[in-house]
């Protein structure tokens, strides 16, 4: 049985039983959740495990499908926080009540109130409709959000269709009008932001719900709740599955959505919603309190976007993660909070002891604080203790080649990657293509004087061939959404370009690699940012050989402008993270930005395209870092840095360009 069809029976069977659990009367009757929430959470959790699988499919229709099945999910998962909000809203308006003197209660305003509530109290009220099925309410949010996907109205009938069909219809329309509805925020689509805060949308709301806030839009802020796990409010398991269950899912859909970068954008036309990165890691947190596997994975979640995505980020909030007094709710989560992901991982580690991903986290987080050497060392720890799953042994093995490249220990990086290979079935190209980088590095370096000496050189020569050439045959192999891997296209690009040059220079294949291809691996994986000043250093060497200054390298005056162009971009992101801020500028300015540059020299053939947008990038982190330097005004530096980025968004289609989008996204997050 595949992983499809074990989520498809798992589809099959949470949607009978939330069914099931909507008409029993003896079922259990959250006071938060309406009956069955436990059951449409599962429902949400295997479509969204098999949006992951659609996706991964390398099918360009089943990631649609999948695409699909990720806006359904969200909807769900959206209905089942709305239920949190009316909650709160209800035992809001009970404190209140409660204070109120009995002469107020029997006062005319009293009655009216009453009367306009049959049945009973306000609260009475607003305890009925807490009970209304969570379908209804799916219903709603899957019109509103209808105008941007386009589903068929098949989603409109009965629970049962609603629950087993799961064709996708008419994925590439796009309706010409939408539906007004309210909306306090902004929606982007195509880069044009229109305001919504005027729209609105009738609904169902009674006239005793006047005084409370309008009903949202998908993916609006909620009141949900954040008490903590030995709160009374959780005093049922079950509410405690589906809250720190519906926080985990939402949370990560709305971070993952958020970091979609501006290549991608017509995504979000299928997707039909939009993320919202700020409260994705506030529900992830609030997720992470309790001690379930959804705690767990909220966690990992957690430690992962913060040691690895935001690893890739230059433009960031600053973090002044601190705990306020009382009940109210932590501040600042987008920035690193260091602290509180070092209490996190401590937390982790004690609830799982044995589990080697807190391990991992640990050595990311060290290298995050720029102790790279304390972060190899942790990763060599699990390999004399290897984790039962492969999939852990994998992470770590690639981890450990990456923290290896950073350092400069060019044969523990050639090693690691290989060893790669055979862990991983994805990926074949970059393993072979770094590996290979790393040789050379090691060639350039290698001495001459003795007959050791050349032969050692000799050895890594033919390593670094062998390894960049079989690279571009592993290219391919692997797809995502019908489409080659951004590395692979890299590498087989960068293999061509390296064939070609030393066919027409009649030199060695080795001899042919321009500017250090393992200094622009690090750059992309932004490794310069997790250096110390030693490290920085020895990647500004590794970076002079190649501008004809070792005698060695003799080729310097026959490069082409798009490897200089690669050489005053590396060498500015190094300056830039040693505090050398002017040098970069000017380092760009000469090569790549200067007055009259055409950007076409550095497009079509074989040539790096990507030196011209990340060059725009690299000087809006440089005005980003020197905002409170006390040249400029800050809000100037500020000003500055927006216009550089945009430049970047704007670029177009480049190579790598969803790499460096994903920094470009992040940045105009954090200027927004």
């Amino acid at each position: 049985m595949t992983a499809s069809d074990r989520l498809a029976d798992a589809e099959t069977t949470a949607s009978a039983d939330h069914r099931k659990a909507q008409r029993d009367p003896n079922v259990f009757k959250s006071a938060i959740y309406p009956p069955g929430s436990e059951f449409a959470l599962c429902h949400a959790q295997s479509q969204l495990m098999s949006a992951v699988v659609g996706v991964l499919n390398e099918s360009l229709t089943e990631a649609i499908r999948g695409f699909y099945k990720l806006r359904k999910a969200f909807v769900t998962l959206d209905a089942i926080l709305d239920a949190e909000s009316k909650y709160m809203r209800g035992s809001s308006r009970k404190s209140l009540d409660g204070r109120r003197s009995v002469d107020s209660l029997r006062s005319s305003r009293s009655a009216q109130s009453t009367s306009a509530r049959p049945g009973g109290s306000g609260d009475e009220a607003a305890g009925r409709k807490l009970q209304k099925p969570l379908l209804d309410t799916v219903r709603q949010n899957e019109a509103r959000a209808a105008a941007s996907a386009n589903i068929s109205a098949k989603s409109q009938t009965s629970a049962e269709d609603d629950d087993e069909d799961d064709e996708f219809f008419d994925a590439d329309e796009v309706p010409e009008s939408t539906p007004k509805q309210r909306y306090e925020g902004h929606l982007e689509v195509n880069g044009v932001t229109e305001d919504l805060a005027q729209s609105s949308l009738d609904d169902d709301t009674s006239n005793g719900d006047q005084d409370l806030a309008p009903p949202r839009a998908l993916s609006s802020n909620h009141q949900n709740l954040d008490h903590d796990p030995d709160s009374d409010v959780f005093s049922n398991p079950i509410d405690v599955f589906v809250h720190s269950g519906a926080n985990l899912c939402f949370g990560l859909l709305l971070v993952m959505i958020s970091m979609i970068p501006p290549a991608f954008s017509k995504l979000l036309f299928i997707i039909g919603f939009h993320g919202d990165r700020e409260r994705g890691l506030r529900l992830l947190w609030q997720a992470s309190k309790f001690h379930n596997i959804n705690g767990a994975m909220a966690g990992l979640s957690l430690l992962g976007f913060y040691n690895a995505v935001i690893g890739f980020a230059d433009i960031l909030p600053e973090s002044s993660m601190t705990k306020t007094s009382g009940n109210a709710p932590e501040q600042d989560v987008q920035g690193y909070p260091k602290e509180r992901c070092e209490a996190l991982l401590k937390d982790m580690r004690t609830r799982h002891p044995k589990s080697h991903l807190w391990l991992l986290e640990e050595a990311r987080m060290a290298a995050m604080n720029r102790r790279l050497s304390a972060s190899l060392s942790i990763l060599e720890s699990t390999t004399t203790k290897k984790s039962p799953l492969r999939q852990v042994e994998a992470l770590n093995m690639f981890e450990r080649g990456l923290q290896a490249m950073y350092i400069h220990d060019y044969e523990l990086c050639a090693e690691s990657f290989i060893k790669c290979v055979k862990l991983n079935n994805w990926s074949h190209a970059l393993y072979y293509y770094i590996a290979g980088a790393a040789h050379v590095e090691l060639y350039r370096k290698c001495p001459v004087q003795t007959a050791a000496d050349r032969a050692t050189r000799d050895k890594h020569a033919a390593r670094a061939t062998e390894y960049l050439r079989v690279a571009p045959t592993h290219a391919g192999k692997k797809k995502f959404m019908a489409r080659q891997l951004p590395f692979d296209v890299f590498a087989t690009r960068k293999a061509k370009k390296w064939e070609q040059r030393a066919a027409a220079w009649d030199i060695a294949f080795v001899d042919a690699v321009g500017v250090s291809p393992l200094e622009e691996m690090i750059m992309f994986w932004n490794g310069y940012r997790r250096m110390d000043q030693s490290q920085l250093q020895t990647s500004l060497d590794n970076l002079a050989w190649s501008d004809g200054r070792d005698p060695a390298n003799s080729l310097w005056k026959r490069e082409e402008r798009d490897e200089r162009a690669m050489l005053a971009v590396l060498r500015a992101v190094t300056l830039r993270n040693l505090g050398r801020w002017q040098d970069a500028v000017d380092a760009l300015d000469k090569e790549v930005l200067a007055p009259g540059a055409d950007f076409a020299e550095l497009k079509g053939g074989l040539r790096d395209d990507w030196t011209a947008p990340m060059a725009h990038y690299e000087m809006g982190v440089i005005c980003w870092m020197r905002r409170k330097d006390g040249v400029k005004a800050e809000g100037e530096w500020v000003r500055e840095c927006e216009e550089w980025i945009e430049k970047a968004a704007r670029w177009g289609s480049y190579e790598l360009d969803a790499r460096v989008g994903m920094k470009v996204a992040t940045a105009r997050d954090t200027l927004r």
